[in-house]
């Protein structure tokens, strides 16, 4: 069995990383302006970073049209939360500890945009009717409150070549979700049946 790496030192880390340049120290800001605004706008992806008070972490992907997430003011961001799984994970996790990361990208577009901040949740109707879509209202939204906000450079998704239409070929090489279940459940499901039910019922549900 291989040896487990031993952890780094931070000190070591920038030692061997270097130090950021002005630019990329300069570029971060507290609050949603103009060019923010309008990234989040043409938006209809974001991934949801949160943890649990005991330390536990977790990422949740969150998309619709583009805009799903709504700028309620320079520093207030809404999320709806649509028709899911209902583990609420996320929820459990902002119960506990109010920090909250988010990444949103634009198809297409090379740099993300990041977001970092607190947030809690709400029912308040006014917000919700914002949130609405395909004449379905949320329930609860998410609050974010802006701590700090910046784009991030697209080295990352260049170098995945995420939006190449080549890369759609990928799907094809990784298990579906049947195929994951049906391989912990000693027999009891069968992945086809999963899969053709999630295309049949869950994947229309989307509201």
């Amino acid at each position: 069995m291989p040896r487990r790496p031993e952890p780094m030192p931070l000190a070591r880390v920038r030692e061997l990383i270097g130090e950021p340049s002005e630019a990329a120290k300069a570029k971060v800001q507290d609050h949603v302006d103009e060019h923010i605004h309008r990234f989040i706008a043409h938006s209809p992806f974001v991934c949801v970073a949160t943890a649990h008070a005991d330390g536990t972490a977790d990422c949740s992907p969150r998309g619709d049209y583009p805009g799903f997430v709504k700028v309620l003011d320079p520093h207030t961001l809404a999320l709806p939360d649509r028709v899911g799984n209902n583990r609420l994970d996320t929820f459990e996790n902002l119960a506990t500890d109010p920090r909250i990361g988010l990444v949103f990208l634009v198809p297409g577009h090379r740099e993300s945009l990041r977001l970092n901040g607190t947030a809690y949740l709400s029912e308040d109707p006014d917000v919700l009717a914002r949130l609405e879509a395909e004449g379905k209202v949320p329930k609860v939204a998410i609050i974010v409150r802006v701590r700090e906000v910046y784009l991030h450079c697209g080295r990352a998704i260049i170098r995945a070549r995420l939006w190449d239409p080549g890369s759609a070929a990928l799907a094809d090489q990784v298990p579906t979700i049947g195929e994951v279940i049906a391989a912990r459940a000693d027999g009891r499901f069968s992945a086809d049946a999963i899969d053709d039910g999630l295309e049949k019922s869950a994947y229309r549900n989307l509201y």
